[in-house]
């Protein structure tokens, strides 16, 4: 199968007084139509500017970042605004990522500017409140402020709005790490449902290899801007070939089976 995206021997170097950080060093990982791959790591391993580079934010020291057969920074501003249709982010902190001051039904229809064919109107709140529905709310929420729900609603609104546009591709940069137990296994849930329901491929960026373990198909693991092991879930996370990977596994706690990873 084709890749969705592929990121090619991607590095990005930060200069420091007299020296050089390699936030990113020689990283090149594919993700397929469907996949879930966990990209896994401590602080400082390169995860989120990973993700920073892969949504556009960022701009790479070199290599590339493939997605649907178009080199990202190959494209024009105006193009790069088209192609964002395609490719969504959910942030880790749900309520930072929330403008307070506005309704959840025009927070979740904000990226809905990208699309000129978006509908308005009755239809745009329609089509709201239906992804409201499918994230595990209601309707009617559109018509509150995000301060009237809980961390994990706020973080399914997060959802809703990156769905908004129907995207191929979801980057998830810690969306559960700020969230109780109870509530993380409730996002991988949706996740996961959400996978099979619209088929969209994620790009699930965590420092908690637990979380991997219970929806991701492939798994990176990323050690000081480089990766150093890559392959299935199950292999890597049950037979891991490197010492870091081990100790990732031996350091954090895992989370109980939420019927155990819907893989494919």
């Amino acid at each position: 199968m084709a890749a969705l995206l592929e990121v090619q021997n991607l590095s990005r170097h930060f200069g420091l007084g007299q020296g050089v950080v390699k936030a990113l060093d020689d990283v090149s990982i594919s993700l397929t139509k469907g996949e879930i791959l966990g990209v896994v790591g401590e602080s400082g391993s390169g995860k989120s500017t990973l993700a920073r580079i892969v949504m556009g934010l960022d701009q790479p020291t070199s290599g590339r970042v493939i997605m649907d057969r178009q080199d990202l920074f190959d494209l024009s501003p105006r193009d790069l605004r088209k192609a964002r249709r395609n490719f969504q982010m959910v942030f880790q902190d749900p309520y930072g990522s929330l403008d307070p001051r506005h309704r959840v039904g025009r927070i979740i229809a904000e990226p809905l500017h990208l699309d000129p064919r978006a509908p308005k109107g009755a239809a745009r709140r329609d089509m709201v409140g239906k992804l409201l529905e499918d994230v595990g709310l209601s309707a009617a929420d559109q018509d509150r402020h995000p301060h009237e729900f809980s961390g994990g609603q706020r973080q399914r609104i997060a959802v809703a709005r990156a769905l908004i546009t129907k995207p191929r591709l979801l980057v998830a940069d810690e969306a559960t790490s700020a969230l109780d137990l109870t509530v993380q296994k409730q996002i991988l849930q949706l996740i996961l449902d959400l996978r099979d329901e619209h088929g969209i491929s994620v790009l699930f960026i965590t420092h908690n290899i637990g979380v991997v373990d219970e929806i991701c198909d492939t798994v990176a693991v990323m050690q000081n801007g480089r990766l150093v092991e890559t392959g299935p879930a199950r292999q890597v996370l049950d037979h891991p070939a490197q010492s870091y990977t081990r100790r990732l596994l031996a350091a954090e706690p895992r989370l109980d089976v939420i019927g155990r990873r819907s893989r494919r």
